[in-house]
């Protein structure tokens, strides 16, 4: 199927485009950010060598529709989406960590504390939990922000503070947004019968030095879920829970013998493999938006995405 894994526009007044591991950002005239959401998929840091139908479509709209519905408790970037892979975005300076919020053991966090280890990111987790059980309060693990090709990296608040990283005033800020984001995430999951597990948020400053948030905003690629109808029985048994994440890929990887690590080979991605993981992410749009996903016409993207930007940059 026809995907979009690479760009290579020319807008009006684009002084720079920064790629990164999924999404691809055109500075225009150091006043707009267009985000262009591609269809690459990551995992362990790396990009798997097949784009996902759909995928970028996906991220692009639950992460607009999830600015639109806490933009009233947190400001954002967001100006408008010229296409239903672009957002428009006001230019930001980006802070150099991502903030981690985590209300359940899972993912990661239960892997250090499978390895027997209880402080994460210089917070601590109790005792006699396993995994999938929810945290007495969500916990806040942030890690730095990686370049392309280099792994994001656990740290403290603390050596954040203590290596000048973000000032004491703006990270009070971020954690403040940060909490009020996953509660209104939370709340708005459950009204789906999902739980949001945990989920990642990144902020920015704007020219005139206020913190909004930026970039994505719990989507399958930020955030893992799980249903709530059984969570707790599948809990008593011992049994996997049902979820709505990026961990269904990581997990395959896994199974075939590749976590990023060096030397490790990428297993092959077959086309139906890849259909299956382009359906896994409709199913967590129609259940978290709560509306059928609509498909974009795919018959030529690049065409479809540069037309519609330039009329948006023309007429706004």
């Amino acid at each position: 199927m026809n995907t979009i894994t690479t760009t290579h526009f020319n807008f009006p007044g684009q002084k720079s485009v920064y790629r990164g591991k999924v999404r691809e950002v055109y500075n225009i005239n150091d006043d707009l950010l267009v985000m262009v959401a591609t269809d690459r998929l990551s995992a362990f840091d790396v990009v798997l060598p097949k784009g996902i139908p759909y995928k970028g479509q996906i991220l692009n709209q639950i992460a607009t529709k999830f600015m639109e519905l806490t933009a009233d408790i947190v400001p954002n970037w967001l100006v408008a989406t010229p296409d239903p892979n672009v957002a428009v975005g006001h230019l930001c300076e980006p802070f150099k960590v991502e903030m981690v919020i985590r209300g359940y053991l899972s993912g990661h966090a239960a892997r250090e504390y499978a390895a027997g280890r209880r402080i994460l990111c210089g917070v601590e987790m109790p005792e006699g939990l396993k995994e999938n059980d929810k945290f007495p309060t969500p916990i806040i693990t942030p890690t730095t922000k990686a370049d392309n090709g280099s792994h994001d990296e656990d740290i403290s608040r603390e050596a954040i503070l203590a290596n000048g990283i973000v000032t004491e005033a703006d990270y009070l800020i971020l954690e403040k947004y940060t909490r009020a984001l996953y509660q209104r995430g939370t709340e708005i999951a459950a009204s789906r019968g999902l739980i949001l597990v945990d989920t990642k948020y990144e902020f920015g400053k704007t020219k005139d030095g206020q913190i909004v948030l930026i970039d994505e905003i719990h989507t399958p690629d930020s955030s893992r879920y799980f249903y709530a109808e059984g969570y707790q029985e599948r809990q008593d048994k011992n049994e996997e829970q049902k979820q709505l994440s990026k961990e269904f890929v990581r997990r395959w990887l896994i199974e075939n013998g590749f976590q990023g690590k060096e030397g490790q080979q990428i297993p092959f991605m077959s086309d139906e493999y890849i259909e299956t993981v382009s359906e896994r992410y409709i199913e967590l749009f129609e259940n978290i938006i709560g509306e059928k996903f609509v498909k974009a016409d795919i018959s030529n993207i690049n065409e479809r995405i540069e037309q519609n930007v330039l009329n948006y940059l023309q007429n706004r």
